[in-house]
């Protein structure tokens, strides 16, 4: 179980204040508004950012004290991060190596990952010649494969339209369905997410106002409270 406890990190104009407890082999939907700090608890997450107090245990071990290479975590940011000058192959196989320097083994893992999600005809192409929805299986293959039990997505759909931005949580729920893996993701359409995940977080004004069911959250008094409309 992913477990955040009173994690709180503050700065001049900003305070964030998380607890959120998440079981394993659970895909996590974390919706709410922009500014809200749903980037912020994933950063927390992976180490990117250190809170001044709480606790932030995955399967029993403390995080806080690791570096983000050292969790047991891997992050897809929304702009992909990928190596332009590296093929999709490469790209994804430093998932597994920073060197690049694979067993034949490693290499069929890379090959079977880029088939998982629809790339076994492009390991050749750099991520300039290739669709967004292309980059953004690329960035997914490369986080599958690190083999890491917690997947983290910071909004990884946005920029695709609406169809294709479905087919990729598709493959996001299949992927985390075939192997032992829990996945938090955040989103600004959990309509589009809520028939599949298991447990929806609803952040807002750098909380965790509402944990549960998607429906129950989607339904809750929080979302109104919190549209841009209701404002002033």
């Amino acid at each position: 179980m992913l477990t955040i406890k009173d994690c709180r990190l503050v700065w001049p104009d900003f305070t964030a204040d998380y607890s959120l407890s998440v079981e394993n082999g659970t895909l996590c939907a974390i919706v709410g508004p922009s500014g809200g700090g749903k980037t912020t608890l994933l950063h927390m997450i992976a180490g990117f950012e250190t809170p001044d107090s709480g606790e932030l245990t995955f399967d029993g071990q403390d995080l806080r004290p690791l570096s983000p290479a050292a969790r047991p975590t891997s992050i897809v940011f929304q702009d992909h991060n990928l190596f332009p000058h590296l093929t999709a192959s490469e790209n994804v196989s430093l998932g597994l190596r920073a060197s690049l320097r694979l067993t034949a083994e490693e290499r069929t893992l890379v090959a079977d990952t880029m088939e998982a999600v629809g790339l076994h005809r492009l390991g050749h192409r750099k991520p300039g010649e290739m669709s967004g929805g292309q980059r953004q299986r690329m960035a997914l293959a490369r986080a599958l494969i690190s083999r890491k039990p917690l997947i983290l997505l910071d909004e990884p759909f946005s920029s695709l339209d609406p169809s294709l931005r479905r087919d990729m949580i598709l493959l996001v729920d299949d992927m985390r369905r075939s192997r032992p893996v829990t996945i938090l993701m955040t989103i600004h359409t959990p309509d589009e997410v809520a028939d599949l995940a298991d447990q929806m977080a609803f952040v807002a004004d750098g909380r965790v106002v509402a944990s549960g069911l998607p429906a129950e959250i989607m339904q809750g008094p929080w979302v109104y409270r919190h549209r841009p409309e209701s404002a002033g």
